[in-house]
């Protein structure tokens, strides 16, 4: 549906184009599509009564079982739309909740799919005893509707809270995991970008990590982290997250907060952008406005404009039309996971940024300082290193942390 108020960042006809590719991927089969301009919505169905006759008609000649909303419903405007065209109907975040549902591998992740669909059908449980209900109030009219009803809110409620706090306690795991990991000061990477621009494959291709990579939207949700190591010998942690996409429901962004929280111990983002897609720009808004709420906004991000190999031959010029595009992010540049072109490039791109927070060094280690020295060939970046008659002399970056550590063995 379309309001005044509906953002123009997106055109109808495209939501609903994304809309359909959800509904694909949950496996329901698209027979049509319906719009309508209102000035906002029917607070009783959605729609207005016209086009809640014309979608009955439209049910008796396709034969639909299913109806999907672009929008959010409220329980009423549900409730009230599957009364009068008597299907089921499903709104963009049931949608996206089934998806997750399916794509969900790992305990954690099952926990904040499950978490994010109980708080979803919390204010939805009236309908479900509305055949018990008694007209009437006052006395007399608490019956066994509202009684089951109440029972059944009650136990959601407290379902809710024992997820949250099973929840909890893997963000606690996460937090001691992480504070180990600062510790070993291995730099974090994380990859970024809106669902199905070719994250999952991008990991693939610098780590072997054999992460399912398909062409649908949330192929993967679980994320994983693997050891990379850049072209001046230092290791990285590379982690892949959840996708993002357009009206992402605010009870999943809650209830991946545990996972989101990697986002912030990166050092830098590499932001994925399908090229390809016609709405490219818009995509990487929607990204950008995410991180933004996140509170990652002012991180240092590689933009990899992905999928490069899909119009271009070997020797082909980039379009005018990428390069408009590209001139606007920072640290741009045109990769193909799938094919594995322009990788080193990227690399490098995130080995000047790491290179950035980073200090000079010239130290001078004892023979035998074996850990030391491999501290700094995995924090840091050696530069040059020289054995000599007393130990080793090495040259280079390290992170500001590790300097005061290595100030004893300083050349000066």
């Amino acid at each position: 549906m379309e309001t005044p108020q509906t953002p123009r960042l997106w055109s109808v006809e495209d939501s609903l184009d994304e809309l359909a590719q959800l509904a694909g991927t949950a496996g329901a089969e698209v027979v049509g599509r319906s719009v309508q301009r209102l000035s906002s919505p029917n607070p009783a169905h959605y729609v207005g009564t016209g086009k809640l006759t014309e979608l009955s008609e439209e049910k008796g000649i396709l034969g639909f079982t299913l109806v999907v909303t672009d929008d959010e419903l409220s329980p009423a405007q549900q409730r009230g739309l599957e009364k009068a065209l008597r299907v089921k109907v499903l709104d963009r975040t049931a949608l996206i909740l089934d998806i997750f549902a399916r794509r969900a591998r790992t305990h954690e992740g099952r926990l904040q799919v499950e978490l994010a669909q109980h708080e979803y059908l919390l204010p939805r449980l009236a309908g479900q005893w509305s055949h018990l209900e008694r007209l009437g109030g006052g006395i007399g009219t608490r019956g066994p509707g509202e009684s089951q009803l109440e029972t059944d809110r009650r136990q959601i409620r407290r379902h809710i809270s024992k997820l949250k706090a099973e929840i909890e306690e893997v963000r606690q795991q996460r937090s001691l995991y992480r504070k180990h990991r600062r510790r070993s000061g291995v730099p974090v990477v994380a990859l970024v970008g809106y669902t199905n621009a070719g994250k999952s494959t991008l990991l693939n291709a610098l780590t072997d990590a054999g992460v399912l990579s398909e062409d649908m939207l949330f192929a993967t949700l679980d994320p994983t982290t693997r050891k990379v190591v850049l072209a001046n010998k230092q290791e990285i942690l590379l982690t892949d997250t959840v996708g993002f996409i357009q009206k992402l429901p605010t009870t999943l962004v809650a209830a991946f907060r545990a996972t989101l929280e990697e986002l912030a111990e990166a050092e830098v983002l590499i932001h994925i952008v399908d090229i390809t897609h016609p709405n490219a720009a818009e995509q990487t808004q929607v990204v950008l406005a995410q991180l933004a709420e996140l509170g990652l906004a002012d991180k240092p991000v590689v933009t990899a404009f992905n999928k490069v190999d899909r119009f271009l031959g070997d020797d082909e010029a980039l379009p005018e039309g990428w390069l408009k595009l590209a001139a606007g992010y920072p640290n741009a540049v045109f990769i193909s996971a799938a094919k594995r072109v322009g990788l080193a490039g990227l690399l490098a791109k995130v080995q000047d940024l790491l290179a950035a927070n980073m200090v000079d060094v010239v130290v001078k280690l004892p023979y035998g300082r074996d850990v030391i020295l491999r501290q700094i060939h995995q924090q840091g970046s050696v530069s040059e290193e020289e054995y000599v008659e007393d130990g080793v002399v090495v040259r280079g970056k390290i992170p500001a942390h590790l300097a005061p550590v290595l100030d004893q063995y300083a050349v000066r």
